[in-house]
């Protein structure tokens, strides 16, 4: 895959920077980088290559969600081949303090998601199925120890939320503002507010996932 504007060996100085100045310590991560990089690589491809307006085979490290989406990817493939938590800890904190997202390195995304806008999106350790789409300000989360479980093509737009026992079918999608808690969706559906705090379910009429992925 190219990677605009460094090589390889640039993008690994280029991380390393990054956080050495975000979190001044004396911890040296180059090691764990350099021998997953290419792995995370070579997953964040699968990623940006399924994604209809991004071009194919080329990473932009200066695209804040494709980097976004990078530094997930390095620091869950390196706590998966190490079983360390220190390179993937700040990874995960220098994700957060640049791109305002949480989404901890022991979550297991699908191998592809799309990130509308990264600020404010928390994930919960939950169940993700393929081709997720999330924008800002959304949030996955538990409701005592209970975790949601998404089906595959699921889209939250912004300011949505899933929380607790929510069985997400297949192709649901959620209007902007839409919460569900503790409630399940069917699928190939689109979820939208109605009267007194209840969710109203409707046909989805068009497949906005082909919008955003080769599919």
């Amino acid at each position: 895959m190219e990677i605009l504007r460094m090589d390889r060996d640039r993008l690994l100085r280029y991380v390393v920077q990054q956080l050495h100045y975000t979190l001044p310590d004396d911890f040296d991560p180059r090691m764990d980088i350099d021998a997953c990089l290419d792995e995370a690589l070579s997953r964040l491809q699968g990623c940006i290559n399924a994604v209809r307006p991004w071009r194919q085979d080329c990473f932009d490290p200066l695209h804040s969600t494709q980097y976004c989406s990078f530094l997930y990817f390095l620091a869950n493939t390196i706590w998966r081949r190490t079983a360390s938590t220190e390179t993937p800890t700040r990874l995960f904190l220098l994700n957060k303090a640049l791109n305002g997202i949480d989404l901890f390195y022991e979550i297991e995304m699908p191998p592809v998601f799309f990130i509308g806008h990264s600020v404010g999106i928390v994930f919960a350790k939950a169940s993700y199925g393929n081709y997720l789409v999330i924008y800002q300000n959304s949030t996955v989360g538990k409701n005592h120890g209970v975790a949601p479980v998404l089906g595959e093509g699921v889209i939250m737009y912004a300011g949505t939320a899933i929380i607790g026992d929510c069985q997400v079918g297949d192709g649901t999608v959620l209007s902007q503002g839409v919460s569900l808690v503790n409630t399940h969706s069917p699928g190939q559906c689109t979820i939208y507010r109605g009267d007194a705090g209840r969710v109203v379910f409707k046909p989805t009429r068009r497949n906005a996932l082909l919008d955003i992925f080769r599919i």
